[in-house]
């Protein structure tokens, strides 16, 4: 924390006008208010899930990143297999017409994500890409610091941030550089061009929350452990990438060739029959006509 932000917060430059208690007493609103979005049926995902046949397996290695493909109607499971690692979650569409939004998702479900919770697709269709239906750490809940798991807050550690507070430092094993050169590899990009589609990330299996005295973002160690997954199904034909942070359970640093690094597993399983009732989500209603 820098000594002139802590001083900002402590002894503002300005006196507290005269209202200043009334202002701050105003009782805050939801800005998106989600009671008309339908909620998935987690049973049914779940009792098609319960008879899938696992189809295939990508093993992503410590330190990088790696992609995999899943179907409209699959389901994929994310999880650790020798030690505590965090991982760092990109998708698109098969087509990469779509990409997730974790600034949208962040605000329609909040800062961290569990079961029934949904990966939102960027603008113009808006659609749900993809549904968390189990999570092996929902127990976790919010820690006395504030921290959860799975947050859609942080962007993902990267190779700039890195030179910038490092005073020019050289690291090409961020998330950032995981993710673009998985994305190279799998689509036959250029790494320059791999990087323009790489995007904020679903950080699973991260612990993370605000401080309350400075408002700074926060990693702890993460409380995943082998065995531990997250279940998800796939709305739509999905790209995904997922990197094996550098900073392992991300309990002291990212972006380190020190910390403690271990592989994710990825599995991805098809059902004899989709989830009751279901549907492949529709692209969003607005006529993108902008007022014109």
């Amino acid at each position: 924390m820098s000594k002139r932000f802590a001083m900002k917060l402590s002894t503002p430059e300005h006196a507290a006008p005269a209202d200043a208690i009334a202002r701050k007493s105003v009782p805050p609103v939801i800005c998106y208010p989600v009671t008309t979005l339908p909620r998935p049926d987690l049973a049914a995902y779940r009792a098609s899930r319960a008879g899938a046949e696992k189809i295939g397996e990508v093993i992503v290695p410590p330190r990088d990143g790696a992609c995999f493909h899943v179907k409209a109607g699959q389901f994929f499971r994310i999880s650790s297999i020798e030690g505590a690692q965090v991982g760092d979650l990109n998708l698109w569409s098969a087509d990469l017409s779509e990409r997730f939004y974790s600034g949208k998702t962040r605000a329609l479900h909040g800062t961290h994500l569990s079961s029934g919770d949904r990966f939102w697709s960027s603008f113009p269709s808006l659609r749900p890409m993809a549904t968390i239906i189990d999570d092996s750490l929902d127990w976790y809940g919010v820690d006395p610091d504030g921290g959860s798991v799975h947050d859609v807050i942080g962007t993902r550690c990267d190779p700039y941030t890195h030179a910038l507070l490092s005073d020019g430092g050289q690291y090409h094993h961020c998330c950032h550089s995981n993710l673009t050169r998985a994305l190279a590899a799998e689509t036959g990009m250029s790494l320059a061009e791999a990087e323009t589609q790489v995007h904020d990330v679903f950080n699973i299996f991260m612990c993370t929350g605000f401080t309350r005295d400075t408002g700074q973002y926060f990693m702890k160690a993460s409380p995943v452990r082998p065995g531990d997954y997250m279940d998800i199904f796939a709305e739509i034909d999905l790209l995904g990438a997922l990197s094996a942070c550098p900073g392992g359970d991300c309990s002291s640093e990212h972006s380190s060739d020190s910390a403690a690094c271990y592989p994710l597993k990825v599995e991805i399983f098809a059902a004899s029959e989709p989830p009751r009732g279901w549907e492949p989500p529709a692209r969003s209603s607005y006529d993108r006509s902008h007022g014109l």
